[in-house]
């Protein structure tokens, strides 16, 4: 079983070595809001507007009806927070297709469907 971290880093081999079929991934990022920190340094990430909850991963395209992707990444059996759970659902409201996605395999499709303009549905637990 691979850490989140390690599926993350494979997703992103995965865009770079795909970008000339889908130059769209040059513009997929991680949002950087989790792992530990000491108080100070979480006090001043929360003054500059990091959120709990937040999803791992944005591609900032527009297709099929929604404005951009939110996918949250998960690894093994870890399980989605209250707070995530609320962010996807907001996310979802405001016109962006949010999904979770167990391992690279899982976004990768994710992502592969989504490029073609259609509703993620059975590849991750999609909202």
């Amino acid at each position: 079983m691979q850490h989140e971290a390690q599926e993350q880093q494979t997703l992103f081999q995965w865009a770079a070595l795909s970008a000339s079929k889908y130059p769209e991934l040059a513009l997929l990022y991680h949002i950087p809001n989790g792992g530990s920190r000491n108080k100070i340094e979480a006090a001043n990430l929360k003054h500059q507007g990091v959120k709990a909850g937040v999803p791992d991963i944005c591609l900032p395209v527009a297709r099929g009806g929604y404005h951009g992707l939110y996918i949250e990444l998960k690894a093994g059996r870890n399980k989605t927070t209250e707070k995530q759970q609320e962010w996807l659902t907001a996310l979802e409201r405001e016109g962006y297709q949010a999904v979770v996605c167990y391992g690279w395999e899982e976004a990768k499709k994710a992502i592969e469907i989504y490029l073609r303009g259609e509703k993620i549905n059975d590849s991750c637990n999609s909202r």
